[in-house]
């Protein structure tokens, strides 16, 4: 979504300008054509030379810049760019903004700006909560300046509260979701992610492989797509999307509990979890011996069909499901997606990116099958949204 955009990254006075490199390494991987822009107060914390290197462009610090041909930086670096993002934005910066004051090249810059703007507050939680602060940032949303933060946490003078940048990951999504189209703006989407655990002992427990980035990446996409997202995980380590909610669970009881009290007032249920078909029909509360028969004889009970219930709700949400087989894909994915009356449903072959970065998948619904063509996840989980999006408004099928 964002190669081959153009944005002017703005860095105020703040110890979280040492976050902006990493970001503006983000941005450059991506084919972000990013031009750098610094307030004087900046340039104690980073060195230009450290973000010319990153962008391999020029770092602007001076309104009056003999390197532009009218000398006029503050209008010429804006005029190109399809958004700036000043990170970290301090409580100077914002406070000059809001009063539309341009005594310096990256003031100068945003007011003469023709682009969207976003900042990505940094600053002392007592700063951040002051009302004259307060005052400031509502003044700029009302402008319809994004701000994209900030932060809880531990900050750099060594106390704890809201106030820190975003991490530069987070800021990266946040950008990358400011350029995608809004398909699912207002809709509200649930789904699960991740494997579930099912306990023999306290320490032994039937489980699987799914490492959650298929979920994960589906629950990105959708945010990025405007959705009010809340992700049912299982046991994974993965970072929570920005803009999601994530509810944790571990078994298939706690994800089947989690997701009805919630599937009633959703538009859309994504069932990406590969839950558990069996748990065992009693788990051990103490460790059962090496040797005990109950371990070489486990009793199996199935697991509740979350998919299959939230589909036979009497006003259910779009349900969409997952199918990784190993053979006969169509057949077996197209039976499932009418066993359980689906609208569509994702299959994938199991050799073909099970666990991996990549994947092949083909989307299967009423009007037949749909190959998309190998790629990474958050790819094929953009992909899948706006399939979604068709389905909840086909009249907006270009």
């Amino acid at each position: 979504m964002l190669q081959g955009k153009r944005i002017v990254l703005g860095v105020t006075g703040s110890v979280a300008a040492y976050k902006t490199a990493w970001l503006l390494r983000r941005l450059v991987d991506a084919g972000v054509e990013t031009q750098v822009a610094m307030s004087a107060s900046a340039t104690r914390f980073m060195t230009p030379m450290t973000f010319q290197t990153l962008s391999g462009k020029p770092v602007f610090t001076d309104l009056w810049d003999a390197r532009v041909d009218n000398h006029m930086p503050h209008i010429t670096l804006s005029r190109a760019a399809d958004a700036i993002l000043v990170a970290p934005a301090s409580a100077h910066f914002l406070a000059r903004v809001a009063q539309g004051l341009a005594d310096d090249l990256l003031s100068a810059l945003v007011l003469a700006r023709q682009c969207p703007l976003l900042v990505a507050p940094a600053m002392n939680r007592q700063m951040w909560e002051n009302p004259a602060t307060r005052r400031n940032v509502a003044c700029l949303a009302a402008d319809g300046v994004v701000i994209l933060g900030p932060d809880a946490g531990a900050q750099a003078c060594g106390e704890e509260g809201e106030g820190r940048m975003l991490e530069p990951d987070d800021l990266f999504a946040a950008l990358t979701a400011f350029f995608t189209p809004r398909r699912l703006r207002g809709r509200r989407v649930l789904l699960t992610a991740g494997p579930t655990f099912e306990a023999i002992d306290p320490v032994r427990g039937l489980t699987n492989l799914s490492s959650g980035r298929m979920g994960y990446a589906v629950a990105r996409a959708a945010a990025d797509a405007g959705a009010e997202v809340t992700l049912v995980s299982g046991p994974v380590a993965r970072a929570v999307p920005w803009g999601v909610r994530r509810v944790s669970v571990c078994s298939a009881l706690e994800m089947h509990a989690a997701v009805m009290e919630r599937a009633t007032d959703v538009d859309v249920f994504i069932g990406v979890a590969a839950v558990a078909d069996y748990r065992p029909a009693h788990a051990a509360g103490q460790k059962i011996k090496k040797d005990a028969e109950t371990l070489r004889t486990l009793s199996l009970v199935p697991n509740p069909d979350i998919l299959a219930e939230v589909a036979a709700l009497p006003d259910p949400p779009l349900c969409v499901g997952f199918a990784a087989e190993s053979e006969n894909l169509e057949a077996h994915a197209q039976a499932k997606r009418r066993r359980k009356n689906l609208p569509l449903i994702v299959g994938n072959l199991i050799q073909e990116g099970f666990g991996g970065d990549e994947n092949h998948v083909v989307l299967f619904d009423e009007a037949g099958a749909h190959p998309l063509p190998p790629a990474d996840k958050v790819t094929l989980a953009r992909q899948l949204i706006e399939h979604i999006a068709q389905l909840l408004e086909p009249e907006q099928t270009a």
